[in-house]
């Protein structure tokens, strides 16, 4: 296995949000050791480097064992209604910078409509005019899967291989959303 220069220890355990007394207590270094190293003024041995990585890389799986979508979701998710026209879907991922919204009749999903999926209706033939003033249950694709709150990461993992985004609930409402960005940031 090959791991980073040592003086990313710091920045791995501040990622992890993992103190260095946690560290040591892990790793069975010592608290004043880690900090020497983080602090660059200790050459350690490469068993004590390895050692401090391969409990670094423990602690990640730990955490990412216990994760559950609650805790990777984006709040505030922002929707269309099946009944808006594209023209209101259009306008809203360009407001907020999402390529990608949830389609909702009320409070229920039903689909989503993306931009890709905009673009290839635009390369099928129709026209922006066309499109901007279609309602966006003409054109919506399949709706995002919904979990709960306390889904496991590892569930959600398996299930993005499939889908782009994952729609978070908490009794039946819709209160997170999930997407590759959200993914990306567990690493």
């Amino acid at each position: 296995m090959k791991f980073p220069p040592a003086s990313d220890i710091r920045k791995v355990r501040k990622g992890l949000d993992v103190t260095q007394a946690q560290l040591a207590s892990a790793s069975g270094i010592s608290q004043s050791t880690i900090a020497k190293i983080e602090r660059n003024s200790i050459s350690a041995s490469y068993a004590t480097i390895v050692k401090l990585f391969e409990t670094l890389e423990e602690l990640r799986n730990t955490n990412e064992k216990n994760l559950s979508a609650a805790d990777v979701a984006s709040k505030g998710v922002v929707t269309v209604q099946c009944t808006d026209k594209v023209r209101v879907a259009s306008d809203l991922m360009k407001t907020t910078g999402f390529s990608q919204l949830p389609v909702l009749r009320g409070d229920i999903p039903v689909g989503s409509i993306s931009e890709r999926s905009i673009f290839e209706l635009v390369r099928q033939g129709k026209t922006m005019d066309e499109l901007v003033e279609t309602n966006i249950a003409r054109v919506m694709e399949e709706s995002f899967p919904v979990v709960t709150e306390n889904t496991p990461m590892t569930t959600i993992t398996s299930m993005m291989s499939n889908c782009n985004a994952v729609l978070v609930a908490r009794k039946g409402k819709i209160v997170g959303l999930i997407t590759n960005a959200d993914m990306l940031k567990m690493i």
